[in-house]
């Protein structure tokens, strides 16, 4: 009977792109870390049993669902997705819908992360690297429009900026905190060259945040609040198109002309058995089921989105948390926890570089990509959303870009710096918790009582 590789056309001495087995290794470091940091949280697919169907189609779809759905540590969260459509089928209490829907988000992110790195073995790693770059933080990005879709402006700027804190805070300080202690008898260094760039690219986008924020206090007595919050959005939307054009610099440094700062690399003792590994790396798909299970696993994350989206408030007002807190905490913790847990695994095994690559990656991803293209997008949708996200969220945006900076900034690591970004972390969230502070309008940061039900918030 023939291999299972063989329903893909896959010969036993070529990889996908028609390239002898050995040469696998450039795609093995044309991998970015966020591939790298979701690939600690697949397992082996045990084909054997599936091998001895007679049925060729069927054997086809029974090794797709064996190496997408069950080749993941987290393959039982995809139980709450199923009881997130059932309990809205059934309108029960939409509390339970909005957290059924984030467990169910949790391993989609991870899926989209496999799926994207089995087409890079037939694109190649540069095609790969773009096809990642736009599907890595494509849960943040479809919540961002789905909730512009329904004017809720406030849930887009507080869930894309608690994605960046997540990131620079609590990703990269558990890293740190476990990659310390793990390694506690020796030094941890990293290579600084990566995130320097990183760095350089966040503090642009902290700038375009500022700006539109300090019009407000730059702006005399005599200029009226819709003449600045004009000039605010006019400006958002310029520093948008330019944070666009960064990030597509940043592709062309991070893919073509400097791709070795990016790679993930690994121990030079571990060479030999890199090398015997590599040799056997292939895809466990076809190109045409990775490409209909990725259109595939996007409606879904699309659906379920749409579920947070329409029960965030009722949501807050159920669990006497503000939408705030839900959308800065909540919403980043739970949707990137199989990238959060990837990047702290490879720091227990003293690979930094990847665990940087991760939260700084992620962190940039969004601030240069994700916030200005929802800027544009509300644009076209006729939505007034600006870059200005008030002074208290802007403020915490800027100290954990400087301390994180700080952090890094002599190439070495231990447990006391990952627990300072913690600590920091967790200051922060206390901050949102306590914070009942009515935001000005004209921010998009404001959220108004519901007038038909009589509970909740709803964005302005």
């Amino acid at each position: 009977m023939g291999s299972i590789a063989e329903p893909w056309g896959i010969s036993e001495s070529e990889n996908a792109n028609g390239t002898p087995k050995g040469l696998s290794r450039e795609l093995r470091h044309g991998k970015t870390a966020h591939n790298m940091s979701s690939s600690s949280l697949r397992k082996k697919s045990d084909l054997r049993l599936i091998q001895n169907v007679p049925c060729k189609t069927l054997k086809n779809v029974l090794s797709n669902l064996q190496e997408v759905i069950l080749g993941t540590k987290l393959a039982l969260l995809f139980l709450a997705i199923p009881l997130a459509v059932i309990a809205d089928y059934y309108h029960y209490g939409r509390p339970l819908i909005f957290g059924l829907s984030l467990i169910g988000l949790t391993p989609l992110a991870e899926r989209v992360s496999f799926l994207t790195e089995q087409l890079a073995f037939y694109t190649g790693p540069t095609v790969g690297g773009l096809l990642n770059a736009t599907c890595g933080n494509a849960t943040e990005l479809i919540i961002a429009i789905l909730a512009l879709a329904n004017n809720k402006v406030a849930v887009v700027k507080y869930s894309l900026l608690g994605s960046i804190l997540s990131n620079l805070l609590l990703v990269l300080g558990s890293s740190l905190v476990c990659g310390g202690i793990a390694n506690i008898r020796r030094e941890q260094r990293f290579d600084r060259k990566q995130a320097d760039v990183n760095f350089f690219l966040l503090l642009m986008g902290l700038l375009c945040h500022l700006l539109p924020l300090l019009l407000k206090y730059a702006a005399t007595g005599e200029a009226s609040t819709s003449l600045i919050n004009k000039m605010s959005l006019s400006l958002s939307r310029t520093s948008s198109i330019v944070m666009l054009i960064a990030y597509i610099a940043y592709l062309i440094f991070q893919l073509w002309t400097h791709r070795q700062f990016f790679e993930a690399q690994e121990d030079d003792e571990d060479d030999a058995y890199n090398d015997e590994v590599t040799v056997e790396e292939t895809p466990v798909i076809g190109f045409w089921s990775g490409f209909a299970w990725l259109a595939g696993m996007t409606l879904v994350i699309a659906l379920l989105s749409e579920y947070v989206v329409a029960t965030i408030e009722d949501a807050s007002d159920s669990w006497g948390l503000s939408v705030s807190f839900i959308s800065i905490i909540l919403l980043p913790i739970v949707g990137n926890a199989a990238e959060h847990a990837g990047a702290i695994i490879f720091a227990f095994k003293n690979k930094l570089d990847i665990s940087l690559g991760v939260a700084l990656g992620s962190a940039t991803q969004i601030s240069l990509f994700v916030v200005p293209l929802s800027v544009i997008v509300a644009w076209i949708m006729g939505i007034k959303m600006d870059l200005n996200f008030n002074t208290l969220e802007t403020s915490c945006l800027a100290l954990a870009i400087i301390i994180t900076a700080f952090t890094l900034q002599d190439g070495t690591s231990h447990y006391m710096k990952g627990l300072v970004l913690l600590l920091c972390y967790v200051i922060i969230a206390a901050c949102f918790f306590v914070d009942q502070i009515p935001q000005p309008k004209g921010t998009g940061l404001e959220m108004q009582p519901k007038n038909s039900e009589g509970g909740g918030f709803v964005s302005a």
